[in-house]
């Protein structure tokens, strides 16, 4: 049994708050650098490369790339032979989501109640999925998530009858109807499988994957293609500007269901589809 002091835990998700809402994901950059060459819009070809400047400013001088620095939405992996000490391991993670983003002076935006809308001016409480693992090592994945593109997203209780084709139907019908709201160019997360809440938690699971790893399986490897080829048909271009980049990858991810449904969901994420991870 390996002991971890909450307080480790703490530290690294206040750092990875700060991390993830300044520095995009190396592979999501490049994927942003090379799509100005493919966007055959001059228009949109000038809107990617202001994105552009704007991440590698946000670097060059450790600001958010993002006005909107998100809800923190925390992927917590951990192994089972871990023994957390110090404290109460959700409460560590609550504060280390507080200091990260007032020490790191990102903007505040969870309010403590739908209803009532009070802000809880530290952007806590964190959304937190933990799933336990083989092994003595904790994961720890910081995800913000902005709600202009959250806000765009949709579930759907199919039935097994329901053919590949019509599943990519309403992925990109969503997309459609999303228009220019997500701040395209965009990621598109998808879950297929589960049940209601499970399939929404696979497509916010899929917006986490590398921008150029596809699906290991086949026939959603070949359906993250052929989505992303008919999304980026529909001329919604960067920004809503019109071209032929509104999205820059579609990652799958399927799960075990009811023999009688066969639910499917679509997270997007804007250009600024964030997240930073580290091992303990």
């Amino acid at each position: 049994m390996r002991e971890i002091n909450v307080s480790e835990v703490e530290n690294i998700v206040r750092d990875l708050c700060i991390r993830a809402n300044v520095f995009l994901p190396e592979s999501l950059e490049k994927c942003i650098e090379c799509s100005v060459e493919k966007e055959k819009s001059p228009t949109g070809a000038e809107v990617l490369g202001d994105i552009c400047r704007n991440f590698r400013v946000a670097k060059e001088q450790n600001l958010p790339v993002c006005q909107d620095t998100g809800m923190a939405v925390i992927f917590f992996e951990v192994g089972q032979d871990v023994h957390f000490v110090g404290g109460n391991v959700v409460e560590a993670i609550n504060r280390g989501v507080s200091r990260g983003y007032t020490e790191g002076y990102l903007r505040c935006s969870i309010v403590a109640d739908p209803i009532e809308r009070v802000n809880t001016g530290d952007n806590t409480p964190a959304v937190i999925h933990t799933s336990i693992v083989d092994g003595d090592k904790v994961k720890i994945s910081v995800c913000p998530k902005g709600f202009g593109s959250e806000n765009m997203s949709a579930l759907k209780m199919m039935t097994p009858s329901v053919t590949v084709d019509e599943i990519c139907d309403f992925v990109v019908e969503s997309i459609s109807k999303a228009g220019s709201n997500p701040c395209p160019p965009i990621v598109v997360g998808v879950g297929i499988g589960g049940d209601f809440e499970h399939c929404a938690y696979l497509a916010k699971k899929a917006l986490c994957r590398d921008v150029s790893v596809r699906n290991p399986k086949k026939p959603y490897a070949e359906m993250e293609e052929k989505i992303l080829d008919r999304i980026n048909r529909l001329g919604i271009g960067p920004q809503g500007f019109g071209g032929t980049v509104t999205a820059l990858a579609v990652n799958i991810e399927q799960g075990a269901t009811h023999i009688a449904g066969l639910p499917v969901a679509v997270n997007v994420g804007c250009h600024v589809t964030r997240h930073s991870e580290a091992v303990i």
